[in-house]
């Protein structure tokens, strides 16, 4: 009789890949998808539903969904739960999603599929939550991003407060004496994490007398090093006059700084870049780049914590705010 295992072998992929395929998951490879799909044809292989539901039925997983494969931040969670999770006795089931996917869509899924005791969010967009949330019904923690005003009773949130924190970030180009300061983000109509932060730039640019224009400051990037080069590209051809920039992500900002200087530009003493995450790169990057540091550690375990105080004890949602901190680095010069 023919087995996963035997699928696995002649495709050339994992097993876990062929179980991908199998269950209709979108975070597979085309080429793959292609190749598995043909030998299961070939060998005209039925997956064992029986087997599968009694595994189902026995899980004690922990599902983590993340959005964005080049998120930095997103990466030292992970870490840092599978040290915790790696202690207990449930194991990790761990999905990544591009930055603009219906987490929520994925979670149903997972949940179909996997039969996870809960689940971890890394990362956020409250209009998937409002539309269809109410069809996951196992625990649930929200982390980055808040989720205090949906009033769902199996879920939580373990956040920054990103207005605050991008607020934070422009308040301190202006106190550097910069005036033309330009941003690059992800796409505000999509991306809740964007959209909190840009309403705190444009809170730093009203209270310093200088109302927003985002058709000439703002350029639209993914959080990735390549598109955040080429957004910086381009917002230097439209705002010529930029002597400061705030990236919504370290790995933004850092790509950022590689297209200024592949243009010939000194930072910071022609143009000052900010960050956004605090990750271990931003540190030993040089020149040691300006970020606001999220605690990445204390929003893991925390998201943990409650999750295990929802699944094990009952417990109603809990939604707290983890500070964040100034960390000036040497990537801003004064004016």
């Amino acid at each position: 009789m023919v087995t996963i295992k035997d699928i696995a072998r002649e495709s050339g992929y994992s097993v876990s890949t062929v179980s991908r395929v199998l269950n209709h998951r979108n975070d597979v490879s085309p080429d793959a998808k292609k190749k598995i799909e043909e030998v299961v044809a070939e060998y005209n292989f039925v997956p064992n539903n029986n087997a599968k539901h009694l595994k189902q039925n026995n899980s004690k997983s922990i599902g983590v969904l993340v959005k964005g494969i080049s998120n930095m931040l997103f990466a030292s969670i992970v870490e840092e739960i599978q040290q915790m999770i790696g202690k207990t006795q449930y194991t990790l089931v761990v999905s990544y999603l591009d930055e603009d996917a219906d987490e929520v869509e994925e979670a149903e899924l997972l949940c179909r599929e996997r039969k996870p005791l809960g689940l971890l969010f890394l990362g956020g967009n409250p209009e998937y939550f409002k539309k269809g949330f109410s069809h996951v019904d196992i625990p649930c923690v929200l982390v980055t991003n808040r989720a205090n005003d949906m009033n769902f009773s199996n879920l939580s949130s373990v956040a920054t407060d990103d207005i605050a924190a991008g607020k934070c970030a422009v308040d301190a180009l202006f106190a550097a004496g910069h005036k033309d300061i330009g941003i690059l983000g992800g796409d505000i109509e999509k991306s809740y994490t964007s959209r909190q932060r840009y309403l705190g730039c444009r809170q730093s640019f009203e209270e310093h007398g200088m109302p927003i224009k985002p058709e000439t400051c703002y350029e639209k990037a993914r959080f990735s090093y390549d598109s955040a080069y080429r957004a910086m590209e381009r917002l230097i051809k439209k705002y010529p006059q930029v002597t400061a920039v705030f990236a919504m992500s370290d790995v933004m900002a850092i790509g950022a700084i590689r297209a200024l200087r592949d243009m010939n530009y000194r930072i910071p003493e022609d143009i000052s870049v900010i960050g956004f995450d605090g990750t271990a790169l931003a540190e030993y990057y040089n020149p040691k780049l300006a970020t606001i540091k999220q605690q990445y550690k204390t929003l893991a375990t925390r998201s943990v914590e409650i999750l295990f105080g929802q699944i094990e004890l009952k417990k109603d949602p809990i939604h707290e705010i983890v500070p964040f901190e100034f960390v000036s680095g040497e990537s801003i010069g004064t004016i």
